[in-house]
């Protein structure tokens, strides 16, 4: 057996001795004070990385009522948007010194959200961003005092910071009427997502603009599969151009159409929605829709975290970001 004796945790005053200021001077360091000359702040920090000393957040909440945790509520966390948002919220709030801890909800289930909730406001959470794609989930929140700063995500026109997702779905409608094509559908998804309800308006709302003749809409629930089930339907309409409501549907039904003896593009032109890391390298290539998921969860970051009075995300941040289309090959110019 050994004698060693296990060694004591680096202290607040160990970091203070080695730096050589007051443990004053670091705990206001920990709590970002703002009254700490920077060259004083870069010596505190040196003396903790190299001490390797770790701050105890229920001890930083004692004295700062701040946990430096940031709650996330989620639900249809497999599909792309929701987990690539998830992934881009976790990277800023690590950037600005925070940490996630997640709760996830069946978001058709009223008592599994609320449950999920009160779960994340036990942990005493400094703020809580909410992926709210169902309108059912809104409806939840609606009905709670949740009592503490909360950021809701993939809401559509109902979240405070989201992409321009009717202005996305026109650009993809735009560029398809732009290359000469007059027959264009819609492969929608879910009929209870807000941003497939968003996508489906601004589809509608290009046609219209342009006085095109009314797009067929078909259904889709956001998977290849559907996709490629929808092939068939597409082409005995006649289109010779679909805009699909996200990459994966339109993969799939570039799929089914080929399958069924279809040239794409030649035949039919398509353009997604989200720019996947799959899109670039399917065949053709496809043309999509692109979402910043980073400056989403860098704004809704910033919000959460900010001190009352600040300008948060700072001027326009609550203006919906602008979405960009990528060309690739998937569209041509009809040739019937």
């Amino acid at each position: 057996m050994s004698d060693r004796k296990p060694q004591r945790a680096v202290g607040v005053r160990d970091v203070a001795a080695l730096a050589g200021v007051s443990r004053q001077t670091v705990s206001r360091v920990l709590n970002d004070h703002p009254d700490v000359a920077p060259e004083t702040r870069a010596r505190v920090v040196a003396a903790m990385e190299e001490l390797g000393y770790r701050m105890n957040n229920a001890a930083r909440a004692l004295g700062t009522q701040r946990t430096r945790t940031i709650g996330v509520l989620a639900s249809d966390a497999l599909q792309y948007g929701p987990s690539r948002s998830m992934a881009a919220v976790e990277a800023a709030a690590r950037a600005a010194g925070y940490w996630l801890t997640a709760a996830f909800a069946d978001s058709g289930d009223a008592a599994s959200v609320m449950a999920a909730i009160e779960h994340l406001q036990a942990q005493s959470v400094d703020g809580l961003v909410v992926f709210a794609p169902h309108a059912r989930t809104l409806d939840v929140l609606d009905e709670l005092r949740i009592g503490i700063p909360t950021v809701i995500l993939h809401a559509a026109e109902r979240s405070v910071f989201s992409l321009d997702q009717r202005a996305g779905a026109r650009m993809a409608v735009a560029a398809l009427a732009d290359a000469g094509h007059t027959r264009i559908a819609h492969l929608a998804g879910p009929v209870d997502w807000l941003e497939a309800e968003a996508r489906a308006a601004g589809f509608a709302e290009e046609v219209s603009a342009r006085e095109l003749p009314p797009g067929l809409v078909f259904a889709g629930d956001w998977s290849p599969r559907s996709g490629h089930a929808a092939a068939s339907a597409v082409i005995a309409s006649g289109a010779t151009a679909v805009f699909a409501a996200n990459d994966q549907m339109a993969l799939g039904l570039i799929g089914g159409l080929r399958a069924a003896g279809v040239a794409v593009p030649e035949r039919i032109s398509i353009v997604g929605f989200d720019d996947i890391p799959e899109a670039a390298y399917g065949w053709p290539p496809l043309t999509t829709i692109r979402q910043d998921f980073e400056e989403v969860a860098h704004r809704a970051v910033a919000q959460l975290i900010a001190t009352p009075g600040s300008a948060a995300a700072g001027p326009g941040a609550s203006d919906p970001i602008a979405p960009v289309l990528v060309v690739r090959d998937s569209v041509v110019p009809p040739t019937v």
